[in-house]
């Protein structure tokens, strides 16, 4: 039977939803993974990075799996209905986790407003910039993942939240003059929220302390202290102490060096004016 080929690489969560399911199949019948491997004639590392998720299971393996474990098409049927879009890339998927539970999350930006405070329309027109084109059906699946995220802003305690954006963001009008339009209108009105703290770094500073590109500092509901940075094809999850600290020295440095919250607002309304 040929292998299936996939359009992309499939849900990171599944991945490790199906490789769960084949590990308790595994031990149920009473096999290690080395004599499922030689029973399939593959590497016992194959049957590792499966069932840690590491490792799309194909349907033609997932058959003979099947058949070796006595299972009636269980993990056929798994392998064949892996979600095909990834609506959070995986290298992603733990800073999502992260930022749903948090305490606190401080976020710099430069070029695109912060996910949590952006307007379903500039969320879709950002989606539909990216290059190469993902498609309408992807980019409103990433749409509807972005503004699902907002919910922790709905919270009956919601988490405390600071942002620190570049003007040049704010003056992009990413989607159209409407799009644009909305999405001040809607920062403006985030600027007035009690849990939010929103403040512009302003173009023509002699000095800043964001040189190196946008990050996020996040506080776990343990009060681990965490940072996230994203690069073009990736991303960072940082846990080590010095390392945060020195972020948050960034962060503090940035937030002294940007517009006081009355000053913001004061350009947010000048931006609408000029709308």
């Amino acid at each position: 039977m040929p292998v299936r080929r996939r359009a992309s690489r499939p849900n990171a969560t599944a991945m490790k939803m199906v490789g769960a399911q084949v590990a308790t199949c595994r031990i149920a019948k009473g096999m290690t993974q080395r004599a499922l491997a030689e029973a399939l004639h593959v590497d016992a590392e194959t049957i590792a990075s499966i069932e840690q998720g590491r490792r799309v299971l194909m349907p033609n393996l997932a058959e003979q799996m099947d058949r070796t474990l006595g299972l009636p098409g269980v993990l056929t049927v798994a392998a064949n209905r892996l979600p095909e879009v990834d609506m959070v890339p995986a290298w992603a998927e733990e800073y999502m986790e992260r930022e749903a539970e948090a305490l606190a999350l401080s976020w710099f930006d430069t070029m695109i407003i912060p996910g949590l405070l952006q307007t379903e329309a500039y969320a879709r027109a950002v989606f539909g910039c990216r290059v190469p084109f993902m498609g309408e059906e992807k980019i409103e699946l990433q749409t509807s993942h972005r503004i699902k995220r907002q919910e922790i802003l709905r919270r009956p305690v919601p988490p405390t939240l600071s942002f620190v954006v570049w003007e040049a963001a704010l003056r992009d009008r990413i989607g159209g003059d409407d799009v644009h339009r909305e999405q001040i209108q809607h920062l403006r009105a985030c600027a007035d929220r009690p849990a939010i703290s929103f403040q512009v770094l302003p173009l023509g500073v002699t000095s800043q302390a964001g040189l190196a590109g946008p990050f996020t500092l996040l506080e776990t509901p343990e009060f681990q202290r965490l940072a996230y940075s994203e690069t073009q094809r990736g991303s960072f999850l940082v846990r080590d102490p010095n390392e945060v600290s020195i972020l948050s020295q960034k962060y503090a440095m940035l937030r002294s060096q940007a517009l006081n919250f009355a000053e913001t607002k004061d350009l947010l309304d000048r931006l609408l004016g000029e709308s």
